[in-house]
């Protein structure tokens, strides 16, 4: 009988930030010197553990970044910035004026339409996984994160929303990564909370929203309790028109809104009768913005907002649903990933 050597332990186990971020950056270069599943795998566990490192080492109280009001542009009734003119000053500014900041080209366009393509094989991946067949290597690998990091994933209901956790695509994740590298967003981020920026395992998600699926009003606060958190939705497609996008109301609401009332009958949506009634108190309207492959649009917690879909819409919408946090208020259902 041949008995299975145990596992060689791992040097990493127990190391510092230091020495886990310097791995990740040898890694990263090896994988995108050639690409290769195995290191995709190792670089999202390692990135796991800097993330838990980061939050348990996260500052008492920091500071939000002092807001750039005077930068910020007007708006009919949402204004929009260009990725090059983009700093945390502003978002911050956009965030307590507006509710949002909408950038314009964060992304390339070239390279959102390719990272589309890549969701819809990663999609398929799953697909024969889920069915009893190999997939790819890469494209569809369910995560476990660290023990007592986070609450259990539960994978149905962001499935039935036409999402996919991109902590479950290793290819993706990395491509992912580099892409927000790229973009300057740990710096960005970083810099509008005053602490490191960190991802999760349950609140990053690679979306591609069929007309079909219907919009609900809500503020993302309600599900994620206090937390120091700046959200960045991603479009990988145009949406707004020919696909969904989304609803919004521009403007900074300070609380949230009753939920469960009228025809909102979930215990976190909030009826079309209360946003009417927001919109008016605040003296604008609600908006539908067109994104272009490569837009973004900020906005933290108390951001009021829902899918924006029409049946007669004649195309899926592919974005980037990510929420970054400061490690002094991560959510603790939440695995922490470092960016």
């Amino acid at each position: 009988m041949t008995i299975d050597a145990p596992p060689a332990p791992d040097p990493l186990d127990g190391a510092d930030l230091t020495a886990l971020r310097a791995e990740v950056e040898r890694l990263t270069e090896l994988n995108l010197a050639s690409r290769d599943p195995e290191l995709e795998r190792r670089l999202l566990a390692l990135s796991h553990r800097a993330g838990i490192a980061l939050a348990d080492g996260a500052p008492e109280q920091p500071e939000f970044v002092a807001p750039a009001t005077g930068e910020l542009p007007d708006g009919d009734p949402l204004p929009e910035v260009a990725a090059a003119d983009l700093t945390p000053g502003l978002i911050r500014a956009g965030v307590l004026r507006d509710g949002c900041l909408l950038v314009r080209d964060l992304v390339g366009r070239d390279r959102a339409l390719g990272f589309a393509d890549e969701i819809d094989r990663a999609y398929a991946q799953r697909e024969r996984v889920e069915a009893g067949r190999t997939g790819k290597a890469g494209y569809y690998e369910e995560f476990l994160p660290e023990p007592g990091s986070g609450e259990p994933v539960v994978r149905g209901w962001i499935k039935q929303g036409g999402g996919l956790l991109a902590a479950d695509s290793p290819r993706l994740h990395f491509e992912m990564t580099q892409m927000f590298r790229a973009a300057g967003l740990p710096e960005l981020v970083g810099g509008y909370l005053g602490e490191p920026a960190l991802i999760s395992v349950h609140k990053t998600t690679l979306r591609r929203a069929e007309p079909s699926i219907p919009g609900s009003w809500h503020q993302d606060g309600f599900f994620m309790g206090p937390v120091r958190s700046l959200n960045m939705w991603l479009s990988l497609s145009r949406c707004g028109d020919v696909a969904p996008g989304l609803d919004l109301l521009p403007r900074r609401l300070d609380g949230y809104l009753a939920t469960a009332t009228e025809e909102a009958v979930l215990d976190y949506t909030i009826s079309q009768r209360k946003v009417d009634q927001a919109a008016a108190a605040a003296g604008t309207r609600v908006v539908r913005p067109i994104f272009e492959p490569g837009d973004a649009i900020f906005f933290d917690e108390l951001f009021l907002h829902q899918t924006g879909s029409d049946p007669a819409m004649g195309k899926p919408r592919y974005a980037i649903e990510n929420w970054f946090f400061g490690g002094s208020a991560f959510p603790s259902e939440y695995a922490p990933i470092a960016v």
